[in-house]
């Protein structure tokens, strides 16, 4: 049997809508004894940054580092992994979880932990707004408003795929004024008056709503999103086909594809919305991809064919040829 690499699982007992958060770490640790796996789990606190703990693990010598969360847990591990050139696994507990289900990695953890096992190593590439990695979009405009509301409708009604979508119609009922910006695309320049820039690098995530611009993000573009409504009625009609998987290109939303976009507010700096995190960056805000790919464990189907495992190998030989020396 091939020896064993040091496992390390960021775990975020808080994320997602999960009943059962006391027995997390309990079930988790079941979960990886069961797949013959040894893993050091490591739990968030509220003092410790999520991407300050991932790269203190990182440091102590983890060989992958597991992220046990949502996708800003995710992301925060994401960032770090790829800083130690170290690859990293995925146990989603978020709400939406669209980084591994676009990856075929299922939402229940027993079916992830079995991926920690017997998976195989997929190259994803990053993005990044202003050097932070974002996985499935990065915005400004009304979506940051949107998360700054979900907060509170969680911390009232519990974290859920309802709630999030509530905190959506509360957020537009408040929105007073769109953004005035200059959007720049691969060296095209645009002046732009929307109350949303949306920036997806998640194909999973547009297929899900029914939006174009999946096959460019395939291939290694960006896809920018504008909203055309300028009232809240404009938002809420749009947002409800959005929701409903029947939004219009060029009649709802404009579109456009690019590897290296940024876009300008005329103002010092700006609230930036991040794979379900916000936080102020200063302007301009400037989206591209990391030269270096990261190193993902995917179910083995997942994977390149010339990288899946052969026939009859133990799980820990799978994993051990997939990771690196």
């Amino acid at each position: 049997m091939a020896e064993q690499r040091k496992i390390c699982v960021i775990l975020n007992e808080q994320s997602g809508d999960h009943p059962d958060k006391q027995s997390r770490r309990e079930t988790l640790t079941e979960l990886f004894e069961q797949n013959g796996l040894k893993a050091e789990l490591i739990g968030l606190t509220p003092e410790t940054p999520i991407l300050e703990t991932a790269r203190k693990a990182a440091g102590n010598g983890c060989e992958i580092i597991v992220a046990a969360g949502g996708d800003g847990t995710i992301g925060a591990v994401a960032a770090a992994a790829h800083e130690a050139g170290v690859p990293m696994g995925v146990i989603p507990q978020g709400t939406f979880n669209y980084f591994a289900r676009g990856l075929d990695i299922p939402e229940e953890p027993e079916g992830a932990v079995r991926i920690l096992a017997t998976g195989r190593l997929r190259e994803i590439s990053l993005g990044e707004v202003n050097g932070e990695v974002f996985l499935n979009n990065a915005s400004l405009g009304i979506y940051p408003l949107i998360l700054r509301t979900r907060e509170g409708v969680y911390q009232r009604w519990g974290r859920s795929r309802v709630a999030a979508y509530w905190s959506v119609v509360l957020a537009l009922a408040g929105f007073r004024k769109p953004l005035r910006l200059q959007a720049e695309v691969d060296g095209k320049t645009t002046e732009i008056r929307t109350p949303l820039a949306f920036v997806a690098n998640s194909a999973y995530q547009l297929d899900q709503f029914n939006l174009d611009g999946g096959e460019a993000i395939r291939n290694g573009d960006f896809v920018l999103f504008t909203s055309k409504g300028d009232s809240r009625w404009d938002l809420v009609r749009a947002s409800l086909r959005l929701a409903m998987g029947k939004a219009q290109k060029g009649e709802e939303f404009g579109l456009v594809t690019g590897r290296d976009i940024t876009l300008h507010t005329g103002r010092p700096r700006a609230l930036v919305a991040r794979d379900g995190e916000k936080e102020l960056m200063e302007t301009p805000i400037r989206f591209r991809r990391r030269a270096e790919p990261l190193r993902v464990m995917v179910p083995a189907e997942n994977a390149p064919a010339e990288d899946k495992p052969e026939p009859e190998k133990p799980a820990s030989a799978a994993v051990e040829k997939a990771l690196p020396a």
